[in-house]
């Protein structure tokens, strides 16, 4: 203790010095947890965007990728490592295509500050198969009969943002039926001529007008299929129900993509085939709630057998 107070006395430089190696143990020593703990949080935040559980191989996939590719160059394997590099950097391309809508919904919450959300895992608004669809169905084929134009927006699992509509339309939040379906589109309302955006089981607006597509097509879809197939190919999570005006066909749109001419039942079938998948799809990544409880009661057990100290459990037993 007499030599430190001795050092400070003699030269004051040697404090700073002494400081400043402190401050960098401790660095050195926090920097790792750190480290770890950032990219655990970013992979919590890369599972909640993802929609379905088969995207989550493909993410494993890209996070082996990284881990092998850190590896090599770790252990100085030069070629070996700058061929990982280039898988990773092709793999991260690839995912921003494929996870499209999933990081334009991630991007959006960032630059909005919306970091909570970003850890909270994702609910996805479902329709229901059993009501919904029935009556659209049903709809449908009176419009068909009638030959009476129609175009219909159906959100498959998140909301879809009004700024991809050239014009938002008119707010009604309806339930679903046939009959106020069919007097939408009757010629004699206002509102017959755009789109109406159906969320769940309820009707959010009509007369939405929607962007049309740039592909080339048939001269025999008019301003309705091409406006199905333009809004399906930018936003993912829709498809669209179309019924011609000149010839009362029925179509559906997914993906840019028109399966026509469909009969009603064909159209319900496709219908309950895609929402049916919508229903089975779940978030990937648990709640963090949840997370954090599991994570705590493991750490403590893991300490206790550690100390060899009996648990609740087998306190219980005894």
């Amino acid at each position: 203790m007499g030599y430190l107070w001795e050092q400070l006395s003699i030269d004051p430089n040697w404090t700073q010095s002494l400081l400043l190696h402190l401050v960098e143990i401790w660095t050195d020593w926090i920097k790792t947890p750190l480290d770890i703990l950032l990219v655990l949080a970013l992979t919590y935040m890369v599972l909640v965007i993802i929609g379905e559980r088969r995207t989550l191989w493909i993410v494993r996939g890209f996070i082996i990728l990284m881990v092998a590719a850190a590896i090599s160059s770790r252990l100085k394997l030069t070629l070996l490592s700058f061929v990982l590099n280039n898988l990773v950097i092709g793999s991260a391309v690839a995912m921003a295509v494929i996870l499209q809508s999933e990081f334009r919904r991630f991007l959006e919450q960032l630059g909005k500050g919306e970091i909570r959300q970003l850890f909270q895992p994702y609910r996805q608004i479902i329709p229901k198969p059993d009501s919904v669809i029935d009556e659209i169905v049903d709809a449908v084929k009176e419009l068909s009969q009638n030959r009476t134009g129609a175009l219909m927006i159906l959100e498959t699992s998140g909301p879809i943002d009004e700024r991809d509509f050239s014009v938002p339309g008119v707010k009604i939040n309806a339930e679903v039926s046939k009959e106020l379906l069919q007097t939408i589109f009757q010629t004699s309302t206002l509102l017959h001529d755009g789109a109406l955006l159906i969320r769940a089981s309820r009707i959010m607006a009509a007369g939405v007008i929607l962007p049309l597509s740039d592909r080339s097509a048939s001269r025999q879809l008019g301003t309705r299929h091409r406006a199905a197939m333009g809004i399906t190919e930018r936003v993912e999570n829709c498809v669209c129900v179309v019924v011609s005006e000149e010839t009362g066909s029925i179509s559906l749109a997914e993906k840019g993509t028109l399966n026509r001419p469909l009969t009603s039942s064909k159209l319900k079938e496709l219908l309950q085939a895609r929402f049916s998948q919508t229903v089975e799809r779940e978030p990937v990544a648990p709640d963090l709630r949840n997370l954090g409880r599991q994570l705590l009661s493991k750490a403590v057990g893991l300490v206790l057998r550690l100390l060899r100290l009996p648990s609740s459990a087998s306190r219980e037993k005894k």
